[in-house]
């Protein structure tokens, strides 16, 4: 089993911040993580202050996907806010980033599980 290439996180943070803001959807870095190999939680939120929060994650065929770590649907900010400093205290490598989208989808491209 080969395992193939993959892009080290930080350039790929900076790549999608640079694209989302390009494209008129507000994104920051909230919180750096391992330059080369942290994971990355992404943090979507709306004007009317509902948010999802994304995990980084594979499908069963390995490829690269995503997971709603708040759940299905849309929580508030405390409740998103509670959720990434958990995943921090497990993983203190992660990045977390936050667009502001008012679909709650990502502005980059992702396969949601």
């Amino acid at each position: 089993m080969s395992t193939e290439p993959r892009l080290m996180t930080g350039l790929w943070v900076s790549a999608v911040l640079r694209q989302a803001n390009s494209s008129g959807c507000p994104a920051m870095r909230r919180r750096r993580g391992d330059q080369d190999a942290g994971g990355v939680l992404a943090i979507l939120t709306s004007r009317d202050r509902r948010a999802v929060v994304l995990a980084q994650t594979r499908a069963p065929d390995g490829s690269p996907a995503w997971i709603r770590g708040t759940g299905a649907d849309p929580v508030d900010e405390a409740t998103a806010e509670a959720y990434v400093e958990r995943q921090i205290g497990r993983d203190p490598d992660l990045w977390v980033l936050e667009f502001e989208t008012e679909d709650l989808m990502p502005p980059f491209e992702a396969v949601l599980l």
